[in-house]
């Protein structure tokens, strides 16, 4: 009886890290996470710009957020062909 409840809490602790895994998985492909992110991005930009007396910081700022929102969308479709790729070999 002892080794079925041994078995029963790992396959709870099993379930309990699977639960996390997808929730972290979820979280780094999530719209919020990249809309963080991008905010987070844009402000630190826009700040170092402005110290730096650089012409349009608030305008010039937006060019790093979007190389961001570029990367992160485009890397799934890269995923795939690695993937794809991988396999045929």
């Amino acid at each position: 009886m002892a080794k079925i409840d041994t078995l029963s809490r790992e396959v709870e602790k099993i379930k309990e890290r699977n639960s996390r895994v997808e929730g972290d998985k979820a979280w780094e492909t999530s719209f919020t996470r990249r809309a963080i992110i991008a905010i987070g991005t844009y402000l630190v930009s826009a700040v170092f710009l402005v110290a730096i007396n650089s012409q349009y910081p608030l305008l010039v700022a937006f060019v790093p957020v979007l190389g961001f929102l570029l990367s992160s969308l485009t890397l799934p479709l890269f995923k795939e062909w690695w993937f794809g790729s991988r396999k045929s070999a």
